[in-house]
This record gives C-alpha cells, structure tokens and sequence, in this order.
C-alpha cells in the first residue's frame, strides 16, 4: 500500500512539475573574453561596429557602468561563475585552479541543472588551460576541437588547429609573438573556432528543448593573437584608425606599484610607438571586436529562428577590459577603468523594457544572483553579490554598493557613479572625479578635502584578502569521477 501511494503521489506530482518547469525562463549566456567598452552603444571607441551587440542591447537593459571582478581572464571567469570575489576564494591568478582552491563551490549551471534544467556549454567560459573547465557544471559541452575531450576537458583554446598565420608577422622586439601579434588571415568565417562554437549554440536554440535549458556560449575574440578574417580588417582602413588619446605624463602622479603595472608588461606602450605598430595594433583589435560581434550575432538568429526566444533570459558578458596605450599600458592586469569597464546586457522577458540604459555601478559578480531570482531558484551558497532584478525592472532605482575589483591579493578599486577609487597593499592610493576626469588623469588621492570621499568608499573594501590559493602543477584527471585531483607529492 505505501509503494503504490508513493507511486501515485510521484504520478500526480510529475505534472505540476514538469508545468513549473515548463513556465521557468531558459537562460542563454554569451561571454565574450578581453572585449572593453568598444562597442557602438557604449561609444568607448568613436569607429567601433558591433551591429549585434547594439541589436541585443536594444532588447533590454544595457548597463553602462559595468566592471569585473577582477581584470585577468581566471580570476574573473572563477568570480563570475562561482559567485565568490577573489579576496573570499583567494583565486587571485590564472595559475590557481579554481576548482581546488573551492572544491565545494557550486557554479551558475550546476546551480540550474539542480533544479531540472538541462545545462549545454561550449567555447571559452572557465579559463581555458588544463583543470579550468568543470566536468560536474554541464551536461554536455561543445569542443570545436575534439581532442580536447579526451585530454581531460582541457580546451586549449587559442592555439592550432585555430587559423594562424605560418610565422610571426608582427615586428615586436622582447615580446614573444605568439602572446601578442596580428593579422589578418584569408580564410572564411566558417574556419574559426568561434564561427564553430556560435554555429553549434543557434543550432541548438533553433531546437524545441524538453525542459528548460541553461546554454553558454563562449567567444574567444577579441583575445590575442589578433587573428581573423581579412575582412574584418579592412572594416578598418589603417590611415583612418583613431588611437586612444595618451596624457605624456600621465604616470608622474602615481604611486610606485601602479607604475609598476603600468610598464611591467610584455608588450610596453613605447616598443609599439617606436616601431610603428600602435595604429596596427588598434586596427586589429577593432577588427577582433567586429568578427567576434558576427559570431554573436549568428547565436541571437538561432535564438530568433527559433521558438525559445519569448522565454529565454539573454545576458551578454566580457571578462574584462583592456588597455590599448592608455595610461601608458597594453592588455589588463590594471585596476584603472579601461581594464574594468566591461560590457553587460539583460533582456529578460517580461522583466526588462527594450533600450533601457542603466548608469548604476556594478560587477559581474551580480550575475550569478540575478539569474537566480529570475529564473526563481533562489541560491543554494552564501553569495557575494547582489541581484541585479531591480535594476532590470527599475534602471534608475537608488544603487549604494560600488563596484568592487580586485588584482592580485590586497589591491583594490571601487566604482562609483562619481568615485574611482584605488588602493595597493602598500597602503598607496589613487582617485578620480569620474564625472570631471573620466580619462583617470589627475590623481586626486593626496588632497585633504576629500579624505571623507575615500574613507567613505572605502568601508565597501573587503574586511579581509583570502591567503592565495595554491598555485597550479601537475594533476590527474580520472574520467571516472570527472575530478581533478593532484598527483601524488602535491
């Protein structure tokens, strides 16, 4: 008799279950890695195109003011994933795995496949490199290059078969080409990775699904090398490139260790101006930007062939911003804003109202617990964020919290609407009038007056800086219990 209630009570249960989950949201997620503000409705770069970006932002709600967590690919993703800031899991760098620095973490898609939806991944979305990518998130994940299933989800994305020019064209002395170098590339769209990633996700979304579904779709331009078709390239004639605006001395105001980011790169401001290469170099990231928006834009076709898009969560997200010669600096690995400023775009049915702008400081971080209210999940960890669901309902609502963005252990900035504010772990500062000084120009750190507008941010500072995680070495992957686990002697 109890088996046959218990059946019975299973049988009138399954459904309202599988009607619950018939009325939960789908989710589909588009990263995008080292992408800053350039795109056209940012207006971060006067030239920029990104049609797709712009057609996606005009769904729901653009925030302008959006920051990392953190501005190095591993860190970031890790935050973003996890829910956890760098100064809580002590995942600092791209060395520190960060599935063994938070073995008991769980991410945005394990989060969802928990409750009934199904979780499809592909392209770059943990940092690629052995032991980033996380088996125990999906259900099935989408390698362009197959091998990289059988060497233990290790997608080592930016490398061949990945089209590539047969040597180094870029004439950089004392920078390893490979790490930073352009061109441009005579193979079509359909030869590229992200051109395989984006043809697999609108696939997908082009499908009837039969539960809901949390879909991420990772596009590795425009990371370098700078890489891509030809004709992205020529969207950009080289004698009508814009190059950012440099201040000659703008380091002079700065304490030692932010001068210390600034020019302890690989590829320094001054080797690209003395060899002629600084207007190629913009030319060929604006060409990655544009390439990267095609591939995002064939993703939100599947969605709109498809018969998922009334009821599919779109958000858009980039690790983090870059430096292109600003503030003397390439690359990110800084804490000023051209290497926090990221783009973030929500449309979300029913919830966000198309071509709303929200100017209100915030951090990827958020992500996490946002898609958990609107999908109504709740959350099963303590998180480190804060939903962003009344933004998405209320772009102009009062939003205390500034964004917070960690580099390396103990150094910080915060992000107001006014504020920029840095401290280094030597106790040196820095701060900016974002409303005079967008440029982060004149350091306004030493001037008495404004002590209360730094103790004041600075109280959002974390109370402590988690110890680093241990750094990658050698582990083994058991493809039984698809876990990490580090050799003996480790």
């Amino acid at each position: 008799m109890t088996t046959r209630r218990a059946f019975l009570r299973g049988a009138l249960a399954a459904p309202a279950l599988l009607r619950a989950q018939a009325r939960r949201p789908n989710v589909l997620m588009i990263a995008v890695d080292d992408w800053n503000d350039w795109v056209g409705v940012l207006g971060g770069h006067p030239q920029v195109k990104t049609p797709n970006l712009d057609r996606l932002a005009a769904r729901g709600v653009l925030f302008t003011d959006a920051h990392t967590a953190s501005p190095l690919c591993n860190p970031s993703r890790a935050a973003l994933f996890t829910g956890r800031r760098p100064s809580t899991s002590g995942v600092y760098t791209n060395d520190q795995v960060w599935r063994t620095a938070m073995p008991d973490a769980v991410t945005i898609p394990q989060h969802f496949r928990s409750h009934g939806y199904r979780a499809e991944g592909g392209g770059k979305l943990f940092h690629h490199g052995r032991g980033f990518n996380d088996p125990a998130s999906w259900d099935d994940y989408f390698f362009w290059n197959p091998a990289a299933r059988k060497n233990g989800w290790h997608d080592n994305y930016s490398f061949p078969p990945d089209p590539e020019p047969e040597r180094p064209v870029t004439p950089m002395p004392s920078v390893s080409w490979r790490n930073f170098d352009w061109a441009p590339i005579d193979v079509p769209d359909e030869a590229m990775p992200d051109f395989k990633v984006a043809s697999w996700a609108g696939d997908f979304l082009r499908r009837p699904q039969n539960r809901p579904f949390f879909l991420a779709a990772g596009m590795f331009r425009p990371h370098i090398p700078w890489f891509v078709p030809r004709k992205y390239f020529e969207m950009y004639p080289l004698e009508e490139v814009i190059v950012p605006t440099i201040k000659e001395d703008d380091l002079a105001d700065l304490p030692p260790i932010a001068r210390q980011f600034a020019l302890n790169q690989f590829s320094r401001h001054d080797l690209l101006v003395g060899t002629g290469n600084w207007k190629k170099a913009v030319q060929a990231y604006l060409a990655c930007i544009s390439f990267s928006d095609a591939m995002v834009g064939r993703i939100l076709d599947g969605l709109d062939a498809g018969p998922h898009r009334g009821n599919t969560i779109v958000v858009l997200w980039s690790d983090h911003g870059y430096h292109l010669g600003e503030k003397w600096h390439w690359h990110k690995q800084a804490l000023w804003d051209r290497a926090t400023h990221v783009p973030l775009m929500v449309a979300a049915p029913g919830v966000t109202r198309p071509g709303s702008r929200c100017g209100r400081s915030v951090s990827l971080i958020d992500i996490y617990p946002t898609l958990a209210e609107l999908s109504g999940l709740g959350s099963r960890q303590p998180l480190d964020g804060t939903s962003l669901a009344p933004l998405l309902r209320d772009p102009e609502r009062e939003w205390e919290r500034p964004a917070l963005i960690t580099f390396e252990r103990g150094n910080h900035a915060l992000r107001s609407e006014r504020w920029s504010y840095i401290r280094y772990h030597d106790g040196s500062e820095e701060l900016y009038d974002r409303r005079q000084d967008r440029q982060e120009w004149v350091n306004l750190a030493g001037q008495p007056g404004l002590a209360g507008v730094k103790q004041e941010l600075a109280r959002w500072l974390p109370r402590q800086d988690a110890l680093d995680a241990r750094p990658s070495g050698d582990f083994t992957f058991d493809p039984e219990t698809v876990r990490w686990t580090p050799k003996a002697g480790r």
